[in-house]
């Protein structure tokens, strides 16, 4: 029996705020795999080592966790006043499956920087010292991000001292700005209301908020569910019955939103939406021993991703919640405190976060102007990565 021999394809690793991902070029990927499809979702799952049964992706780039099981495809700018593409595959981990449904918010710091050195950006518009205005055009989601990448003589300055809870060695501040981020397609509230009673068969019913901001997300108060907002990773995690809990309510919240017409739909729009629950703020202890007092924040929140708990905080559900404390009577909003707020400091298990909103009612319709977050990006390693030849 004859093999084929492995292909090499120009690759990046990247660390984009508290994800990892491999990054690529459109043009370098195999012309099969320029077009979306199934020879493009095979390539990414294979590079990733997925779909994995032991769940390890030790054949593969990826690192076992919803935040480093994750593809980003760079192109020329389609849109005007843009600098760059930016389409990214969340990749199951044991499933043969590839998620075009969403965005990664932590990535898009990482983007900036690649579409810099990439030359995707025009040079007369990098400064010698300073920081370089990337304009991003998210393809999933169809919406302008814009990254503020320091330069140093010329280049892209990656080290400083910038601390990120959940990323454990500090770098340099990159600022992104995701412009109008409420869905364009229809209203940041789905169901026309800041929260709606979901009902969820064994769970019982919910006060929730279901918003589309960033990334459509499920809030529900976390004590409606057993929880007190304080939980670390394993807490959940380590839970059967309570993920399943979880899964259940992000099947009925998405069809309540309209995002798929039934449950069954759900396990095939793994990415989105997201769930989280929210509480006052309280005294815990992060996962990385840092004690975090009830007065260092407005609120607690913890969010699922791709099933499991997530290790900090997803950074398109970080601009779900900024953009959810924003609006007075959100379940978000009334557990930080209530009233009108420009900007939120939110508890996650790694820690905390600061992330600014901008919010508006215009004709009893509400809607988001701006997000602004500040994350971090480093390049990992680069050159190419390998894939067998008969993949696609």
């Amino acid at each position: 029996m004859t093999h084929k021999p492995q292909i090499k394809i120009p690759a990046t690793y990247m660390r984009g705020g508290t994800s990892k991902g491999v990054f690529f070029r459109l043009k370098d990927l195999p012309e099969a795999c320029q077009s979306p499809g199934e020879a493009r979702d095979k390539l990414l799952l294979r590079v990733i080592g997925s779909p994995d049964p032991y769940q390890k992706q030790i054949d593969g780039m990826g690192g076992a966790t919803s935040s480093t099981s994750k593809t980003v495809i760079l192109a020329e700018p389609t849109q005007p006043d843009h600098d760059v593409d930016y389409l990214f595959g969340q990749v199951s981990i044991d499933k043969p499956f590839v998620d075009w449904s969403g965005n990664c918010g932590n990535l898009t710091a990482a983007v900036g920087a690649f579409a810099i050195n990439g030359g995707f950006v025009a040079k007369d518009r990098i400064p010698e010292n300073g920081t370089c205005t990337v304009r991003i055009w998210q393809a999933n989601i169809k919406k302008t991000i814009v990254a503020h990448v320091p330069i140093t003589n010329g280049e892209v300055q990656e080290t400083g001292d910038f601390e990120l809870d959940g990323v454990t060695f500090p770098a340099a501040e990159v600022q992104v700005e995701f412009m109008d981020p409420a869905d364009g397609e229809g209203s940041m509230f789905p169901t026309g209301n800041l929260v709606d009673d979901l009902e969820v068969p064994g769970v019982g019913t919910l006060k929730a908020t279901m918003i589309n901001a960033g990334i459509p997300t499920i809030f529900v108060n976390a004590g409606d569910i057993g929880y007190k907002g304080a939980e670390l990773q394993d807490d959940i995690n380590s839970d059967p019955a309570a993920l399943a809990r979880f899964e259940t309510i992000r099947a009925h919240g998405a069809v309540k939103m309209g995002l798929i017409q039934n449950i069954e739909e759900a396990a095939n729009r793994q990415h989105t939406p997201k769930v989280a629950f929210v509480a006052k703020p309280s005294d815990y202890v992060s996962s990385s021993g840092k004690s975090i007092g009830a007065g260092d924040v407005d609120v607690l929140v913890r969010a699922l991703s791709m099933g499991k708990l997530h290790h900090a905080m997803m950074g398109t559900a970080a601009v779900a919640i900024a953009t959810a404390s924003a609006v007075p009577g959100t379940l978000v909003n009334l557990a930080a405190g209530g009233g009108d707020r420009t900007h939120v400091t939110f508890g996650h298990p790694s820690g905390t976060l600061r992330v600014g909103a901008e919010a508006k009612e215009v004709n009893g319709q509400w809607t988001a102007t701006k997000a602004i977050m500040s994350r971090s990006a480093r390049v990992l390693m680069e050159g190419w990565v390998r894939v067998p030849g008969n993949t696609f």
